[in-house]
This record gives C-alpha cells, structure tokens and sequence, in this order.
C-alpha cells in the first residue's frame, strides 16, 4: 500500500474521482482519523483486487486478511468510530444492509453527478 505498513484499516478509493476523493477525505477527517487513505491508482493491490477498487471502495483489514467492498466497506469503518458505529451496526443487519447496498450502488452509478462530481468520475468513463 504505502512505504510504512499501516496501524489501522486502509481504504482504497477512486483517485481520479473528485467527490471519491472528497468522501474519502471527510472519512478519514470526521469519522475514522486512524485509517490509511489510498487512490488505487497509487495501490499495489493485486490484478483482481485493483479491478475490484475501479468499481468500488475498499477497505482493507490491517492483517490483509480481509477485504470489504462497497456498502460492507462503509458499514465497516463506520464501526471503527464511538460516534458513527451505530450506523455501521445498521447498515450490517438486514433491513439496513440491503438498503444501504442499493443506495452505495445508485451513488456510485450517478457520482459524477454528485457534489463536487465532474465528468471524469462516471464509472467506465471513456479515457
């Protein structure tokens, strides 16, 4: 990931994403001060994790063992904060789980469109 291993959770973002990298910011600011942030453009993840990341955020555990994506990745680094957990409780435990996937699922279609969004942020952009 980094020159250092990290202590915590490392989350692997979008980097060419503006409101990706937005988010990950506030993440990293307001709700998880401890965790490693990562465009996965800068990543040595491997071919089928990077392929994940493009689609995805994901939060890796500090051991490397476990990988969560998507909704799973925010319900698991909200759990890391006194403040946030009971939402990452939430989004773990069904009904809250299956929403919190389907709303993950629109804003990462419609991102591009989001605060901050720009052209370049819609999934499968041209290049």
């Amino acid at each position: 990931m980094t020159t250092t291993e990290p202590r915590g959770p490392v989350l692997i973002f979008d980097g060419d994403c503006a409101f990706c990298s937005s988010s990950a910011e506030f993440l990293q600011r307001h709700v998880a001060p401890g965790i490693t942030v990562v465009p996965w453009q800068f990543s040595d993840l491997a071919p089928a994790e990077r392929d994940r990341a493009q689609r995805e955020v994901l939060l890796l555990h500090p051991d490397g063992r476990r990988v969560w994506g998507g909704a799973d990745a925010i319900a698991a680094l909200l759990l890391h904060s006194p403040l946030w957990a009971p939402a990452g409780w939430a989004l773990r435990r069904a009904p809250g789980r299956a929403a919190g996937a389907a709303v993950y699922r629109w804003v990462a279609r419609h991102r591009h469109r989001m605060p901050g969004g720009t052209p370049a942020c819609r999934i499968g952009a041209p290049m």
